[in-house]
């Protein structure tokens, strides 16, 4: 009996915040190490169906770099990465264009499978206006976002409808181009306006020794985040994760998250608990 009225007790403690974002979209980052284990796959999964359902209006934005990679294997290309961008000339492209709409296709089938409408979104949405990256360094097709077109995403989240979007750009003229997955949620965020980012990495969020995750930050302003980058807090994959954060609170995003996506339905956990499970960035 305990443990039922322990359950009640959960559902209770989450209504305030069912009732705060219905209605409302919240945006979720999910790429890397997050993906690749099938049962934390489904668990992310499954927390979005139940944000669907209980009337929030969640965005999927998704990389797969391991799957780039091994693709890129198969198909005899070697992976290069200059100060953490893919290097991507035109067969590298057409390998992430290819390796990223099966991703989405096999998300969009999930998601739909588990009881909730899902519709893949990507560069034939024209969602992502891009030009060339030319700094630090030449990297060939990698795209800098300078609009986004919002249109297609919200005429599938006003019928309650869960857009899954994959991240190519495209640039004036028409050419593809790869975008960082953490830079493109950050922008997308932005421009919708979403009441929430969240980023599901494989660390349990921001750490103050990197090395102890007991060291957990779990609350930080975008300021405080600027000084650890400098400082060398927060270094390595960690920072492009921040910066994300830090580009979508500054163009109107309330609150952004970093989040460990290992943990079992963790996005559950961080929105609709008092206390939440990773790191919360605020302006």
């Amino acid at each position: 009996m305990d443990e039922i009225v322990q359950k009640a007790g959960v559902l209770v403690e989450a209504l305030p915040y069912i009732k705060k974002f219905r209605g409302k979209e919240v945006l979720i980052k999910y790429g890397g190490a997050a993906m690749d284990d099938e049962n934390n796959r489904l668990n992310v999964l499954q927390d979005l169906v139940f944000m669907n359902y209980v009337g929030i209006k969640p965005i999927l934005i998704h990389g797969g770099g391991p799957a780039i990679t091994a693709a890129l294997k198969i198909a005899g290309v070697e992976s290069k990465f200059i100060d953490g961008l893919r290097v991507t000339d035109q067969t590298t492209i057409e390998v992430v264009v290819d390796t990223l709409g099966e991703i989405n296709k096999n998300i969009v089938h999930d998601l739909n499978h588990l009881g909730a409408r899902a519709i893949g979104l990507g560069h034939g949405n024209e969602i992502l206006i891009v030009k060339k990256l030319s700094k630090p360094a030449d990297v060939g097709f990698v795209g800098e976002v300078i609009d986004v077109n919002t249109k297609p995403i919200k005429e599938i989240t006003d019928y309650g409808i869960i857009p899954v979007i994959y991240t190519i750009g495209l640039d004036e003229q028409g050419q593809l181009y790869n975008v960082n997955a953490d830079e493109a949620a950050a922008k997308i965020a932005g421009a919708v306006g979403v009441q929430k980012m969240i980023v599901l990495t494989n660390v349990r969020g921001v750490l103050r020794n990197g090395q102890n995750p007991a060291s957990l930050i779990s609350s930080c302003s975008a300021e405080e985040i600027n000084t650890m980058i400098k400082s060398g807090t927060i270094a390595g994959g960690m920072i492009p994760k921040v910066k994300a954060c830090v580009t979508a609170l500054n163009t109107g995003v309330r609150k952004a998250h970093i989040i460990d996506g290992r943990m079992p339905h963790s996005l559950l956990l961080e929105i609709f608990t008092d206390k939440g499970i990773g790191t919360e960035i605020t302006p």
